[in-house]
This record gives structure tokens, sequence and C-alpha cells, in this order.
């Protein structure tokens, strides 16, 4: 899958192939789009051509199935990014290996005067970068990184020390009086598109990259949802979520785009859009999240972990038809509703006491969606471990949840029609019994916490 990190995929263009002394590039990353794209419109702004270059990560991909379905995502959309760019004479230069040696060989091979790419905040990519600029920088080359996946960004929603919030509401307090002052900007990028290099490069196909097509499509983001989207979001057999989350995971739409569409129509839906500002922050100041306990308190706890329950768990058969049909959602269709998260996450911390970070790690393979920010830090919201976690006395009864959110059992009996048939397995555990042994652990190993 890694192959050997030679840039194979793709011709490198030649210099003789663009005619030009000099050329700007920008790097598409985790910004699937052209339009409303802040790196995008500085590069062309920058009075040099530009070309766009995509690169297949080895070190991301590694270990994905070859049909992953977000790999399959991503290709679609640079497909029809690259449609639209032949409009302009112009073409994507898609590659794949290591990107450090991609980046050499590319300007071992072009006019590269200057590079252009939008900020990521996860560990591994803040580290990617710093790498790839500091090579670039060593050759001449002039790098700019700009903000384009979130309205603020790393310390600009901050306490009056300047220390980053750990709490939410204090968070998205600051953060919406920071949005009244800013405003939120508007890049025209898709109006400089006469200004793209002309070139013409083959995509390479998606056997050249060691993938295949995927049988599972992502949503098509709902934006007509947002209006009703508090009266409908905690119902999983209403069709009420706007499937954002793979968008703005990839960049296809804009978050300032979204962000200015929730003012205007739904507060509640502009509030899951700071959550998600808020655990990158929580991610990008605290990148230990990624492996280990946002409380260090909670490292006393010694968590089951029983094999056998897990993957009862995984396979959608613990004996609760809510959590099952959650986890069956999940495994036929790289999604699973968001209340149906919740359910799904506190049971396996809660009732099972089997470590958050199996879950996480679960729904990192399976969710099209995944973000890292956002799944660990509601993993960490479930099992109480994070910065501004459900209480760890909070045990949800799924039994509850499916009679408050999924009356008529729709939702159940779509995805687990066997449900009330002696086909259907008992419960994996009383929760009464599970109950009174998590809040009973939580107590006994937090007792000299603080």
């Amino acid at each position: 899958m890694t192959g050997s990190g030679k840039t194979d995929q793709c011709r490198l263009p030649q210099p003789e192939d663009v005619n030009i002394s000099g050329l700007s590039i920008f790097w598409m990353r985790r910004d699937l789009r052209l339009n409303d794209n802040a790196g995008l419109h500085y590069a062309l702004k920058s009075g040099m051509p530009t070309l766009l270059v995509f690169i297949f990560d080895n070190k991301i991909l590694e270990g994905l199935p070859d049909n992953d379905p977000r790999v399959s995502f991503i290709y679609d959309e640079l497909t029809d990014i690259n449609r639209q760019l032949e409009e302009y004479g112009s073409s994507l230069m898609i590659l794949k290996g290591d990107c450090l040696y991609n980046w050499k060989q590319i300007i071992s091979s072009l006019p590269v005067k200057s590079v252009f790419w939008n900020n990521d905040y996860e560990p591994y990519a803040i580290e990617r970068d710093k790498e790839v600029a500091g090579m670039l920088r060593e050759n001449g080359i002039e790098t700019n990184s700009f903000k384009d996946i979130l309205i603020f960004e790393k310390s600009e929603v901050s306490k009056n020390d300047s220390s980053p919030y750990t709490v939410f509401t204090p968070f998205s307090r600051k953060w919406l009086i920071r949005l009244e002052q800013k405003g939120i900007p508007e890049y025209d990028s898709a109006g400089l598109l006469r200004n793209l290099v002309r070139i013409s490069c083959a995509l390479p196909s998606m056997k050249s990259l060691g993938f295949k097509k995927s049988s599972l499509k992502a949503r098509k983001f709902s934006a007509e949802k947002i209006a009703d989207y508090d009266k409908q979001r905690d119902y999983p057999s209403m069709d009420g979520t706007t499937y954002a989350g793979v968008h703005l995971r990839f960049g296809t739409i804009s978050i300032r785009e979204l962000v200015r569409t929730a003012v205007m129509l739904n507060r509640t839906y502009l509030n899951e859009l700071i959550w998600r500002e808020f655990f990158m922050q929580i991610l990008y100041h605290f990148p230990d999240v990624v492996n280990n306990n946002f409380r260090s308190g909670y490292d006393r706890i010694k968590w089951i972990n029983d094999h056998k329950q897990f993957e009862s768990w995984c396979r959608g058969r613990t004996g609760y038809p809510i959590v099952d049909a959650g986890m069956r959602q999940l495994n036929a269709t790289g999604f699973m509703h968001n209340r149906a998260r919740m359910i799904c996450a506190g049971f396996l911390c809660k009732h099972l006491l089997c470590d958050w970070r199996w879950g996480e790690k679960y729904f990192a393979g399976k969710l099209s969606d995944y973000e890292l920010a956002s799944n660990n830090g509601n993993w960490q919201w479930s099992a109480g471990t994070g910065c501004d976690a459900a209480p760890w006395f909070r045990v949800f009864n799924p039994l509850l949840q499916a009679k408050k959110f999924d009356r008529d059992n729709r939702y159940i009996n779509k995805w687990v029609p066997e449900v009330n048939t002696p086909d259907y397995p008992e419960p994996v555990v009383d929760h009464s019994f599970a109950r009174k042994r998590a809040i009973g652990t939580y107590r006994y190993y937090l007792k000299d916490s603080k």
C-alpha cells in the first residue's frame, strides 16, 4: 500500500511544458473546492501562474483498506475539480507517496517561486507542514499558509490571559463576540481561475494509487435541513441531518458559507459548528489528547476491556436495539446518526467499561466523516475523561433513549429487523447492574482526583 515513495503516478511536468520563468503552487489538502478558498485565492493573486497539486500521503493512507470510501470520495472530488480546471486550460497534478520526497521532485522539475496551502491542526499535519516548509525555504521558495477550515484558529478565541479555553460554554460566548467583531471574510478564488497555469497532466487511476472504488457513497450536503435542525436532530429515523461532516472534513463546502447560513437560520446548528472549532483548538493546544485522557486523574480507571463484549458492540449484537441499530448503520453505510453516536459511545464506556480509545479507533476506521478532533473530543466527552465532558455519573439508559428518540421503533426496525424474535441476542449486560458498576468504578478510582 505504501509503496516506495516514488512519484510515479503522474509524470511531473517539465519546464518546457509550462514555458514560464516562475510558478506558484497551491497545495490542496482538506479544501477540495475552487470557490471561497483562502489559500487558493492568495495563490491566484500572487502574480504568477498557479498550479494545483494534491498528494495522496502514504502516512495517512497506510493501513486503510483498498476500498476505503474516504479515498473514493477524495478521488471523485479531485476528478470533478480537474474537469473545472480543464475549462481554463489547466489541470490538477496528483501525486502519491511521501510528501517531502514529492516536494523535492516538484521543485527540482519546475520553476517554483512560492507555495500556498491552508492550515491543518492535527499533530501529524503540523509536523509534516513544518518539515515541507523548512525544505522549501532552504531552497529559496516562499511559503504561505492561511486559515480556511475554521472561522477562528489557534489562539484567536482565548481567555483574557491568552490561555486556551477548556470549557465549551465560555469558549462559545467569546467565539460569538469575536464573530460579531471580526465578521466573516469571503475569498473570490473561483473568480481568479484565469490565473491558472496552462498545463495538462493526466490524472492517475485509482488502481495506480493502490485503491479501488468503494460501494459506499457519502450523502450530499443538505443545506435545506438547517432551518429545522433543532427540531429534528435528535431523532435517528428522521432524515433531519445535513450530512455536512464529510464535506467539512475534506473542505468540499466552505465553513464560512455554512456559518453565514447557520447565523441566519438556526442557532442550534451554529452551536454544533462552534463545538467543532472548540475541539479543534483543544487538539491544537493539547495534542496529547490523541492518545491520552485530557484529565489525568482518569488514568487510574481500570477498564474491563472484555474482547468478546467489544466484538458484540462492533457487530451490533449487544442485545440493546438502539445501540445495535447505530452500530449496524455505521458498519453498513459509514455514517451514524449523532444521537446514536452518543448512545453507542456511552454504552461502550459506561455499560461495558471499555476504554474509550477502543471505540474511538473503531469509529475512526468506519466513519466517512471521521475528523480526529471531533471524534476524540466526543469520545472523551462520553467517557467523562475530556476537558468538557459528561459527568462520570451520567449513564444513559439505552432503553429509555430508544423510547424517547425512536418511539415508533422505525430506526431500530430498519437496522435490527430480527428484534423481538428468537434470533436477537439477550443483553450482554443488565442495565441496572452496569450503571451501578460504572458509577462505583469511577467513584473508586476518582476519589482522590481533583
